[in-house]
């Protein structure tokens, strides 16, 4: 039953997710905001300034939800607070609600509706020819629907999609890598690793950049904690080149290269296409004798209620990277 004033719902809410116990409860659709916005910011504070709250206010409303309910939604600590493990077990009911309640603001025509709010973290991969595209589609479907991309490396999405700071997560890996239990993986495209160079590097003018190429001059590595990290540092066995600039990720490696300060190693689906490679600022060589598998998926926590504009922006990935994946593979035979 949704009590239309459109401030306060009837729901059930599981109370004791680990018994199973339902209670219908009166909990107004701002609690339940709140507490989604605290979870996505990771603080009271950051929170009470995007609601336009003072703290205190934030805080009570959150506790007067919590003694409702009866359990502690939030862990508070002095560097912020997180969603508990009770609050990360009923995460996916309240986004359930703020997602029906958008729905019935909508078939009302509410124009006062509030906006829903999807986060993305990425390693800052594939962001010209998938993740841009993609996010302008959706935006054109979800005129309401905000969309944060937050470039982290996979360790901090990861965390980020357990303690539901994140919806959807953009990471890498190599083929073979074990995967981590917990998430609902798709693997959006494949590509290889390539050299990034400028046109008028020495190494432009190899058919194909081995490692020994690749030591003679300056390069630029993501920083540990990236794929590409990982992966350099097995294709250099260890040895340490000439001279290195550490970043992260691929767009600032491939505006250093631009500026002519050395070389990276980047997935080509990363560099193919990218304004800085059509206007010849940059360009790519194959690694010698290299075969490895570089993947690009699409991560998210598992859950039986997953909002609408999540599922939304997970099927256009999907559907955008499959052309996006024709299109690489053509530049990559031409």
């Amino acid at each position: 039953m949704v009590r239309v004033g459109i401030h306060e719902v009837v729901t059930g809410i599981p109370l004791n997710p680990v018994s199973g116990g339902r209670s219908l409860l009166f909990v107004r659709i701002e609690q339940l905001e709140y507490i989604a916005a605290v979870t996505r910011l990771g603080s009271l504070r950051r929170a009470a300034e995007e609601l336009h709250l003072s703290q205190p206010a934030l805080s009570e409303t959150v506790r007067n939800l919590e003694r409702e309910l009866g359990v502690d939604l939030l862990e508070r600590k002095r560097s912020g607070a997180k969603i508990s493990d009770e609050g990360r077990e009923l995460l996916p009911h309240i986004m359930s609600v703020l997602d029906a309640v958008d729905r019935l603001r909508g078939a009302a025509g509410d124009q006062h509706r509030i906006s829903r709010m999807v986060r993305l973290g990425t390693v800052n991969t594939a962001t010209v020819p998938l993740v841009i595209p993609t996010v302008r589609e959706f935006r054109a479907s979800h005129p309401v629907t905000q969309v944060e991309l937050v470039g982290a490396q996979q360790a901090d999405i990861h965390r980020g999609l357990l303690e539901g700071a994140f919806d959807l997560g953009l990471v890498n890996y190599l083929r073979g890598d074990d995967i981590p239990p917990g998430f609902e993986t798709t693997e959006l495209l494949c590509g290889r690793p390539v050299v990034c160079v400028r046109p008028d590097s020495p190494l432009a003018a190899l058919e194909a950049v081995d490692a020994d190429s690749l030591l003679a001059e300056p390069l630029v590595v993501m920083r540990s904690g990236y794929v590409m990290h990982r992966f350099v540092h097995r294709l250099l066995r260890s040895r340490t080149p000439s001279f290195s600039y550490s970043t992260d990720g691929a767009e600032m490696g491939k505006l250093m290269v631009a500026e002519g300060l050395g070389a990276t190693v980047l997935p080509d689906f990363s560099v193919l296409g990218d304004p800085l490679e059509r206007r010849g600022a940059i360009t790519v060589r194959p690694l010698a004798g290299d075969a490895t598998d570089v993947l690009l998926v699409l991560q998210r926590r598992p859950s039986g209620s997953v909002p609408r504009a999540v599922r939304d922006l997970h099927e256009l990935f999907v559907r955008n990277a499959q052309a996006c994946g024709a299109s690489s593979r053509r530049l990559t035979e031409g």
